[in-house]
């Protein structure tokens, strides 16, 4: 197979997972392991997180919405909290990948589930309140041919349309795309369209990954 194009989730696979940033918070409020992924996959598809992420919500109503999930599931926690804590650090090495793969002909891009901008200070996928490091990603993105992020297209992985709203955005066939995500749900819905799919572990992995896949050496 010969593929022209490769899409990146943003949050886990150019940056650092947000989950080792959850995992910080829960160990700082002395709560379960993996909490915040807990509430955050209870009724999936309608709960705050999933409404925010398509922007039906503010980051006020998120806030006290996340807190009620949390208290429901035994514990207190604000949306404020992990709002705050989300925004993970750059992988240089990602990035230098992504010059590579440009320098190649191929077409990158970028499908990412994330938060509307707001008083919190979530400008969107991977930023902080800092204004350097909202520079920072507002770099990477620029290199992409084409972003969706989910709070700005209403509609959020692992929904299929999102993939082929990409797919139409750029005229390319699924089977000619690379997709790598860092969850396995979101990876699904790219295969069965019939995108080559790589669930990202770690920045190391994925290099190796997309590499073999392209048979080209990649930083």
């Amino acid at each position: 197979m010969t593929y022209t194009t490769v899409i990146f989730d943003f949050g886990g696979v150019i940056t650092a997972s947000p989950f080792e940033a959850f995992n910080r918070l829960e160990e700082e409020r002395g709560l379960p392991r993996d909490f915040v992924r807990r509430v955050n996959s209870a009724d999936p598809d309608s709960n705050a997180w999933a409404k925010f992420e398509r922007a039906e919500i503010d980051a006020a109503t998120f806030d006290t919405l996340f807190a009620e999930e949390a208290r429901a599931l035994g514990h207190e926690l604000e949306g404020e909290a992990v709002l705050a804590v989300i925004a993970g650090a750059v992988r240089p090495a990602m990035v230098a990948a992504l010059d590579t793969l440009k320098a190649r002909g191929f077409t990158i891009a970028c499908i990412t589930n994330n938060v509307p901008g707001g008083k919190m200070g979530v400008l969107g996928a991977g930023m902080t309140r800092s204004e350097e490091a909202a520079i920072e990603v507002a770099d990477i993105m620029a290199r992409f041919e084409h972003v969706i992020e989910s709070s700005k297209a209403g509609v959020r992985k692992p929904d299929p349309r999102i993939y082929l709203m990409m797919c139409e955005k750029l005229g390319v066939e699924p089977a000619k795309c690379i997709y790598l995500d860092d969850l396995g749900i979101n990876c699904k819905p790219a295969a069965q369209l019939g995108m080559h799919a790589i669930k990202v572990t770690s920045g190391e992995q994925a290099l190796a990954d997309l590499s073999a896949v392209l048979e080209m050496p990649l930083p």
